[in-house]
């Protein structure tokens, strides 16, 4: 699996493939299931269906590593309107954005401009999540997190357990009664920054939900979100938050659109916070590659999706 992860995270940076795979009828259909669409419209519709069955939204508009400034200008102002269209419904509806996407490789400052733009437009109960990129990027994304949390409480930020520093990261975050979204990570790391085993990962992963969930930290106001797909993980942190006396309704997962379908809705009727990540927009193919990279045995589902409809 290691190898087969390696080879998908290095097509989701090959410019060949990124131009031409999506041409192909039968990539796109493999796609449909885990992107309902690559208009806002449809993504809304989603959100909707989702919203009906008690489940909890996050809307990313996919893209990265803009190189013109009135782009990423234009991304912050469709990110707006996201905000306007969500603001009256009645579970939570938020949006997660790529740092990168709103001009990070040109110059900080238009970037920290364009998160301003978003928290300002953005309701109380509205989140703006910051994702975290590839590991390059760690160290500006938690500096623009930190200057826009000084300002706002609606901001959060992504923190990925792959990575060897992210405790230190945690710590050095929780003083600010930060939100945080934990995640395993989806780039291409080379072994002296992440954790090269799938079970290093995991017990990374499951030592910082527990530090998250832990009583100091919800009592300072932390938010911690839990996103994973991994239902062994999903167990083993909900039988803790349970012995640590949590709510279930306090208790809060995230996960991404078209994956685990019916673990979402049984997350859901049990009474956790449950939130689905839609993504949506025509930059979707290296998105798709990350994701199945992530877990390739979403790999082996398309095949079948693929050979039996």
């Amino acid at each position: 699996m290691g190898v087969l992860r390696t080879l998908l995270l290095m097509g989701s940076q090959n410019q060949w493939l990124r131009e031409r795979a999506p041409r192909y009828r039968f990539v796109r259909r493999t796609v449909e299931r885990f992107i309902p669409g690559e208009t806002l419209e449809a993504a809304l519709e989603a959100g909707r269906a989702l919203q009906e069955q008690g489940i909890g939204t996050v809307f990313t508009y996919l893209g990265e590593n803009i190189t013109d400034a009135r782009e990423a200008e234009a991304v912050a102002a469709h990110y707006v309107e996201v905000l306007a269209r969500i603001r009256a419904w009645e579970r939570p509806a938020e949006i997660s954005v790529k740092l990168t996407q709103l001009g990070l490789d040109l110059d900080p400052e238009l970037c920290y401009a364009n998160v301003r733009r978003l928290l300002e437009a953005a309701a109380p109960h509205q989140m703006v999540w910051l994702d975290m990129e590839a590991s390059p990027y760690v160290d500006i994304t938690l500096e623009i997190y930190r200057r826009a949390r000084a300002v706002s409480s609606n901001v959060g930020v992504c923190l990925q357990a792959y990575l060897y520093r992210t405790e230190r990261d945690l710590l050095s975050l929780l003083p600010l009664r930060p939100a945080i979204r934990l995640v395993k990570g989806a780039y291409r790391e080379p072994p002296d920054r992440a954790y090269p085993r799938k079970r290093d990962v995991d017990a990374n992963f499951f030592a910082l939900a527990r530090r998250l969930l832990s009583e100091e930290v919800r009592r300072n106001g932390v938010r911690a979100a839990i996103a994973t797909h991994d239902r062994a993980l999903i167990r083993r942190i909900a039988e803790f938050a349970a012995a640590a006396g949590i709510p279930r309704s306090e208790t809060e997962f995230q996960m991404l659109y078209g994956i685990q379908r019916e673990e979402q809705r049984h997350l859901a009727r049990e009474g956790y916070r449950m939130l689905v990540l839609i993504s949506y927009g025509s930059f979707w193919f290296p998105w798709f590659m990350r994701r199945l990279a992530e877990r390739p045995a979403n790999l082996l589902f398309l095949l079948r999706h693929l050979v039996f409809g």
